[in-house]
């Protein structure tokens, strides 16, 4: 009798091969993130560096001296003041920007994410290439 109730039993809980397996998952996920996380924390201080340029500057010329003071501060390494579209409109100047992120990960694989900021309020889509 007691024999049939332990053979009832079921168990619970992950085997060593899908407690391995999940492991795994994490780790990759965790690697992931870790390279992307920062392109996403430059790409913020690039978004306030081109918002604080076009404050700051009255010119195009001064706008991208501007973010160039401060993307040396912020270390900002992906683009430079000169990589800025500056447009002028009747209420002043709009500064934007769009450029790729080619981020490696394992051998010829690599991630390529596409930023766009822009003083804008209109939102914008990246022009096609």
């Amino acid at each position: 009798m007691e024999l049939r109730a332990v053979a009832e039993r079921k168990q619970n809980g992950l085997s060593l091969v899908g407690f391995l397996f999940v492991i795994v998952i994490v780790a990759v996920l965790a690697v992931l993130g870790m390279k992307i996380i920062p392109t996403a924390v430059e790409y913020t201080a690039i978004k306030k560096a081109i918002a604080n340029a076009k404050a700051n500057g009255t010119t195009p010329r001064e706008i991208q001296d501007s973010f160039d003071k401060q993307a040396t501060t912020a270390y900002i390494d992906s683009i430079s003041g000169k990589d800025l579209e500056i447009t002028k409109t009747a209420d002043g100047f709009e500064v934007s920007v769009a450029y790729q992120k080619k981020i490696p990960l394992i051998g010829p694989a690599s991630l390529v994410i596409d930023y766009v900021a822009s003083t804008s309020k209109t939102p914008l889509t990246k022009p096609d290439q």
